[in-house]
């Protein structure tokens, strides 16, 4: 196992977002999650309901295993919490609050992005998780410019009906696991991944993080490894997101 590489574990801890999942709809944004789905229901989430984003479920290897239109999607899984969407983040801060809209001032940004799109409905209506694949202080701020996903002080600002079903879950990076197990629940380092120390996490994090219970992220066994490798990303493209 000495030869796994960063990403490789990056791919595992996607999929561990999704352990103890039950029949939920997976709904991964981007290339490491969407592996990480895909390996999660071929190993210890067998009921998890993989979608292209548009009317079809899928298998893991892309087979099409039923039909359900995104109005469905919108109707009946959002908002009884039903799904775990895991977005992207230009930028995150220590209460999980989401920025993929606008860098700099909202009445006049210094770079326009994707826009609020689907964050706040879904933030506030089931579980959400981030991937970001490169940790740094960029990302990792004080305070997001914009506040597209809602995170924890927002959503408790917001009331009982923001709060329902709010539930950001984890944050993976190509550095580590973070989650918002404190007590404000602002965010923790769970885990660094192999060769990586808490003082790097640390260095490339704006905020303190709570590190009282820090571990190392799980590498692959050996049939995880083979799926990642042959069944999963059989052309290696994750290498070219998180170089090894």
């Amino acid at each position: 196992m000495s030869d796994t590489t960063r990403v490789e574990v990056a791919v595992l801890a996607c999929a561990e977002l999704f352990r103890d999942a039950g029949e939920i709809v997976a709904s991964p944004m981007g290339l490491i999650p969407s592996l990480g789905a895909k390996l999660a229901r071929l190993t210890f989430a067998p009921d998890l309901l993989l979608s292209d984003g548009q009317a079809y479920l899928l298998d893991a290897e892309g087979h099409v295993e039923g039909w359900q239109p995104f109005k469905k999607v919108l109707d009946v899984v959002v908002p009884h919490g039903r799904r775990h969407v895991v977005m992207g983040a230009n930028q995150i801060d220590r209460f999980g609050n989401q920025n993929i809209s606008a860098i700099g001032p909202h009445a006049r940004p210094d770079r326009q992005l994707l826009g609020v799109r689907g964050a706040p409905g879904n933030t506030v209506n089931h579980r959400t998780s981030y991937w970001t694949p490169k940790h740094g202080t960029r990302v990792f701020v004080d305070a997001v410019d914009v506040v597209s996903g809602v995170g924890y002080d927002n959503a408790r600002k917001a009331g009982p009906a923001a709060i329902r079903f709010h539930d950001v879950h984890r944050v993976v990076t190509n550095l580590a696991v973070l989650d918002f197990g404190t007590p404000d629940r602002s965010m923790r380092l769970r885990s660094v991944h192999p060769g990586v120390s808490v003082e790097d996490v640390l260095e490339r994090t704006s905020f303190p993080l709570d590190t009282s219970a820090v571990t190392e992220t799980r590498l692959p066994d050996a049939e995880e490894l083979r799926l990642i490798r042959e069944v999963v990303d059989p052309k290696s493209m994750r290498d070219k997101e998180v170089p090894s």
